[in-house]
């Protein structure tokens, strides 16, 4: 089954609790959110105050993407803080297993996100240790940007590598009604989308035409 992760980077800010609630009840199954340093990526959203802030307004899981270097020494904090998922990028993390190892032992799972000029192979080492993979289809950084053609190939060589390990393919950059399909053809199984869902009045309508373009 696919799996809609709405990324609140493109929500209404002032009114955060509300749009988690909103997109919630509009029939997502993770709630995406884009941590950002000004460092690793050339911008600056949420820390783990404002995570436990929103955290009441849904059950559903937290997909907290780190987008931060160094990320080790604040993985404690995201977990505490409401984190179900935590994922952390292959380039800013020398010891990727052993941030692995940490995530797991907070009893979160554990996620690698590559960039698009990364390659599968920096993952094929860790896979015992991962419960999602996720493939940033643009430069990480900014909401709104377009699709980056080349990574479904990608995508298609980590679903073969992946094979029948309980590891999710998750896919971030660009994903909208019009290559949601291509993105699943090509072996995701939770789409990211941010501009796509918030820009629209109706969260659940914009939720399906996402999910109507893969049928």
């Amino acid at each position: 089954m696919i799996k809609i992760a709405p990324s609140i980077l493109s929500a209404d800010f002032a009114r955060l609790g509300e749009e988690v609630r909103a997109v919630d009840e509009a029939g997502c199954d993770y709630i995406h959110i884009d941590v950002m340093d000004g460092h690793f990526v050339p911008n600056l959203t949420f820390g783990p105050p404002v995570i436990k802030c929103i955290r009441p307004y849904s059950k559903l899981p937290f997909d907290v993407h780190l987008m931060i270097n160094p990320a080790q020494p604040y993985l404690e904090d995201y977990a505490n803080a409401g984190a179900d998922i935590i994922t952390v990028h292959a380039e800013a993390d020398i010891h990727l297993d052993r941030s692995l190892q940490v995530i797991k032992s907070l009893g979160k799972k554990a996620g690698v996100s590559l960039n698009p000029s990364t390659p599968e192979t920096v993952v094929e080492h860790v896979l015992d240790k991962l419960d999602l993979i996720l493939v940033m289809s643009v430069n990480p950084g900014f909401g709104g940007q377009s699709f980056i053609e080349a990574q479904l190939e990608k995508i298609s060589r980590i679903r073969r590598m992946i094979g029948n390990r309980p590891i999710e393919l998750e896919v971030d950059g660009g994903v909208n009604k019009d290559t949601a399909k291509a993105v699943v053809d090509a072996g995701a199984e939770v789409l990211v989308a941010g501009s796509a869902v918030f820009n629209g009045d109706d969260y659940r309508a914009t939720i399906g035409a996402i999910t109507g373009a893969i049928q």
